[in-house]
């Protein structure tokens, strides 16, 4: 009997761990390891197929097809519950408790309105025997083989469970999980589903269990209904820490509050929290705590007294495209945005809404005219979630996104491997000018010190400084009179401005903001080319014989000189004084012992800046790449080391200390290192 009591101890560890992940939210093993628990429990019962109960984990996989599904009466009716919306409602609300239950306060148990599909859940003996669906309230569907693929959902309680016990709660889909669906679907060239109440929804009512096993659905209880065998505790609160305790998921978004003031409290409070929740809720419930009080509400119709949905503002609301136009962001990004009949939702007056990019507004077949369903969460930017095709009016039209920029004429380029279609006017494009203006005079482009984000925002505000090169021509008097500048401020800045106009090559390069040429390309094109004339006048052949330097780099380089707003702002910028030297080409590599290695820095190093690192390297002929890359030879990494370590020992690439550096680069015998790291 050893395979027996192994699987009998693999079963007990599998649900324990279920619990831990699905209730307590605390998983104490790793996938990895869960895993190769439940292969080993699948070979054994199949080995031995006696051995399967109907307990077990690996029953979670789903069934043959139903015809149809089985009608199952509630035996206590599934009520739905009244709405409140205003806090008004929630006033009128406590007031008749008061009055019925002839008190000055009462306690609430105040917990999240789940946005999924309510169900009941039987248990007999600790067993999960039937699983419906809430139907009519009176009757409905038996769902108890689909719900056996419920991962989070117990198919035996833990131990000292009542003779009987249905519980109550919601099937749902968690955000994450309905993205990742989603996903999937695309992949798959399927139909994407709407929300994630409606995708658990229609997963659950699968007449094929297989199908919704492939479904990652979740379960929350809230409460029960039949109970036998056990004196439950007195109050809702203490009834919601029982079912946790026997191993049933329950949201810890929930509370204990007295009165209208905790009841509107908890309200606001869990609004707050609402976009970040792991699910969605639409609302929240109330429910008086003490069970005795609930009997002496009773019932009024088909909802209790006892208890109340206080729903948030509607999320997702209905109206008509009446146009769409593009905005351009800081970065130059181009994002179509609806332009819509004002409709209430959220919480607020809605009248644009993001359609994101050309390629998302083309696969929801947005049109102007449109008939859309629009959505709001908490503070994110409106957007439109899909068209209703069939409410589509004849003389609908399709938008088409232009190819010049609408705030300053350049070109729009949208490159092969982006989804976002991006002006290139970046040096005088009014919409970029202040995040063009901030990379311009930053520590490693032109370091004009002290031209920060608020000044700079006064210089654009009040249309002081349009493109790079007005900077220059700024004086005393003019930065004097700005916000929070005195004279001697503005004559710091003053003298800053006019230090930066001897500058290098390389450091000019990078200022400019060109695409995809980040501070490594900047100094790798001004050796490779030294001149920016030669630079500006470069194919895309050309420029792809600089190291690292790719089809899509290339094309940025390429396009951004030939736009004219650009040259004549680096015309201007000369014109007041800005220059480098210039040499000629490198012809070859410089020599040295770490000729043709590629380095990449990150963290804090002990002894020296990473300036320093990368100065002492490329003396010695290496390269310094801001990115890892199967190309990368070496990392150097310091304390605090980031992603950039992470990705090296994924690809296998050679990681050292800044004491090994030193020594590749001869400044250290290799022997000191040993002696240090003894």
């Amino acid at each position: 009997m050893q395979a027996a009591e192994r699987a009998s101890k693999l079963r007990e560890a599998l649900n324990h761990h279920n619990y831990r992940y699905y209730v307590l939210d605390d998983p104490e093993l790793p996938d990895a390891e869960y895993d190769r628990f439940f292969g080993e429990l699948q070979a054994l019962e199949a080995q031995f197929p006696d051995l399967i109960t109907s307990d077990s984990p690996t029953q979670r996989v789903g069934s043959t097809p139903l015809s149809a599904f089985e009608q199952v009466a509630h035996r206590i009716p599934m009520l739905s519950l009244n709405n409140g919306f205003i806090d008004d409602d929630i006033v009128a609300f406590d007031r008749r408790v008061r009055e019925i239950l002839e008190v000055d306060t009462v306690e609430y148990s105040a917990e999240p309105k789940f946005d999924g599909l309510a169900i009941s859940l039987r248990y007999e003996g600790g067993l999960f025997v039937q699983g419906a669906t809430r139907g009519d309230g009176s009757t409905g569907e038996d769902v108890t083989q689909n719900l056996r693929t419920v991962r989070g959902l117990p198919l035996r309680l833990r131990a000292g469970a009542p003779r009987l016990l249905e519980v109550r709660g919601e099937v749902l889909m968690f955000r994450r999980d309905f993205e990742l669906l989603n996903q999937r679907q695309r992949e798959m060239g399927d139909k994407e589903f709407v929300n994630p109440r409606n995708a658990a929804a229609g997963s659950l009512r699968q007449l094929n269990p297989r199908l919704t096993a492939n479904r990652p659905l979740r379960f929350l209880g809230y409460g029960i209904g039949e109970s036998a065998g056990e004196v439950l505790p007195g109050r809702h609160s203490g009834l919601l820490s029982r079912l946790a305790d026997l191993g049933i998921p329950i949201s810890s978004e929930r509370a204990v509050v007295r009165g209208v003031d905790g009841l509107l409290g908890f309200y606001r409070k869990l609004g707050t929290r609402r976009p970040a929740l792991p699910y969605e809720i639409d609302g929240v419930v109330y429910k008086v705590d003490d069970l005795r009080a609930q009997e002496q509400l009773g019932f009024v119709s088909r909802a209790p007294r006892f208890a109340l949905a206080h729903k948030f503002p509607a999320e997702e609301a209905i109206t008509e495209v009446r146009d769409i136009d593009v905005q351009v962001g800081r970065t130059g990004a181009l994002t179509p945005t609806a332009r819509l009949n004002p409709v209430f939702v959220g919480g607020v007056t809605v009248t644009n809404a993001t359609l994101h990019n050309e390629d998302e507004m083309r696969r929801k077949d947005i049109h102007i005219g449109d008939t859309v369903v629009v959505r709001r969460a908490g503070d994110v930017i409106p957007e439109v979630v899909r068209a209703l095709p069939e409410r589509r009016p004849p003389d609908a039209r399709r938008f088409t996104m232009p190819v010049t920029c609408p705030a300053c004429g350049s070109a729009v380029v949208r490159l092969p491997d982006e989804a976002i279609a991006r002006c290139s006017g970046g040096l005088i494009c009014p919409a970029q000018r202040k995040q063009a203006l901030l990379h311009f005079a930053s520590r490693r482009a032109m370091d004009v010190e002290g031209l920060g984000e608020k000044i700079v925002d006064q210089l654009v505000d009040r249309d002081l400084v349009r493109a790079a090169s007005d900077l220059y021509r700024l004086n005393v008097s003019v930065l004097a009179a700005l916000d929070r500048m005195g004279e001697k401020s503005a004559r710091n800045l003053i003298d800053a401005i006019e230090h930066s106009k001897q500058t290098t090559l390389e450091r000019f390069i990078y200022a400019l903001g060109i695409r995809n040429a980040g501070e490594s390309t900047a100094r790798d094109l001004a050796r490779h080319f030294g001149s920016l004339d030669r630079l500006i006048t470069a194919t895309e052949e050309q420029l792809q014989q600089v190291s690292d330097v790719g089809p899509v780099v290339a094309e940025s380089i390429r396009r951004f000189f030939a736009e004219k707003h650009n040259l004549e702002v680096i015309d201007q910028l000369r014109a007041t004084g800005v220059h480098w030297p210039e040499h000629e080409p490198a012809v070859a590599p410089a020599a040295g012992v770490l000729a043709g290695k590629t380095f990449v820095l990150t963290g804090i190093l002990p002894s020296m800046s990473r300036d320093n690192a990368r100065h002492r390297i490329e003396a010695q002929g290496g390269k310094v790449s801001g990115a890892v890359s199967k190309k990368t030879d070496y990392v150097v990494a310091g304390d605090d080391a980031g992603s950039k370590l992470d990705r090296a020992n994924a690809l296998g690439i050679k990681v050292i200390d800044e004491l090994q550096l030193l020594a590749m680069i001869g400044e250290i015998e290799s022997e000191t290192i040993r002696e240090i790291n003894q």
